[in-house]
């Protein structure tokens, strides 16, 4: 009986630890999907801007609007402590700092939401509004990327 309680006791707790990495991987997974959506629109505006791909006003606003809608979209599930590159090695890039300075690290979040607004007006402008937008972009995923992902 002793040793079917303990088995049973370890099972649980194997089940939770499991049951908390599975969740943080489904989070790292979400995370890194959504970046990927990001990059998807970045690289049609940002061939665009470069002049790599002819600017196509539809395309430019279309991309945009993904982007906006991409950059407003609700991540709070997608960042539980825990989900760093130190606690999951090997699954994603996200240092353990990004959840020390949470305040720091939203405030940037503002900045890309706010870059992407305004790259949703300038796109389907002109070619020249298009470029005028993107530095403040770039500048706004550097916010992150740069200081809370590991190269």
């Amino acid at each position: 009986m002793q040793i079917l309680k303990t088995g049973l006791c370890a099972a649980v707790i194997l089940t939770t630890f499991s049951t908390a990495s599975f969740a943080d991987e489904a989070a790292i997974k979400a995370r890194q999907g959504l970046m990927r959506i990001y990059a998807q629109n970045l690289a049609i505006l940002g061939g665009m801007a470069k002049g790599t791909t002819e600017y196509n006003k539809e395309t430019a606003s279309a991309a945009a609007a993904r982007l906006l809608q991409a950059a407003t979209f609700d991540q709070n599930v997608m960042w539980p402590q825990g989900s760093d590159n130190v606690a999951m090695a090997g699954k994603t890039a996200a240092k353990p700092e990004l959840w020390s300075t949470f305040p720091a690290v939203m405030e940037s979040s503002k900045k890309f939401v706010d870059a992407a607004e305004a790259m949703n007006t300038a796109a389907g402008t002109d070619l020249a509004a298009l470029q005028g937008a993107m530095g403040a972009v770039g500048a706004s995923c550097a916010g992150c990327h740069k200081p809370y992902r590991q190269k």
